[in-house]
């Protein structure tokens, strides 16, 4: 089981600490959970990823984002990364670029599986 509040985007800074995580080692990714909580459908995705064990197999970081409260670094990962703002939304960050985003009922081991 993983726990997703381990590593928590609060802020542009940590938003920032994030994408300079993403380019230290060319072959790590890191991964961004953006999460609803007014939302069912984001509710079941966040239970499919705490439940599994891929990010501490593969050493991948994931970071969880409440973007009800923190808006304004959703808002911050949309401009950075030129993504549409979905919720939910999973988003693969290697060398400060978006590889792959997913969301709603996409989101899964399986999908992150094709896109690391």
């Amino acid at each position: 089981m993983h726990d997703v509040m381990e590593n928590v985007l609060s802020s542009i800074e940590s938003l920032h600490d994030l994408i300079q995580q993403s380019t230290e080692n060319p072959e790590k990714v890191v991964v961004i959970f953006k999460h609803s909580t007014r939302c069912s459908i984001s509710q079941m995705a966040l239970n499919r990823m705490q439940k599994t064990s891929f990010f501490k197999e593969k050493n991948i970081p994931f970071y969880y984002l409440d973007l009800i409260s923190y808006r304004n670094v959703s808002d911050g990962i949309a401009e950075k990364f030129q993504v549409e703002h979905e919720s939910p939304q999973m988003l693969v960050i290697k060398n400060a670029k978006c590889l792959a985003s997913v969301s709603h009922n996409g989101i899964s081991e399986n999908w992150l599986l094709g896109n690391i």
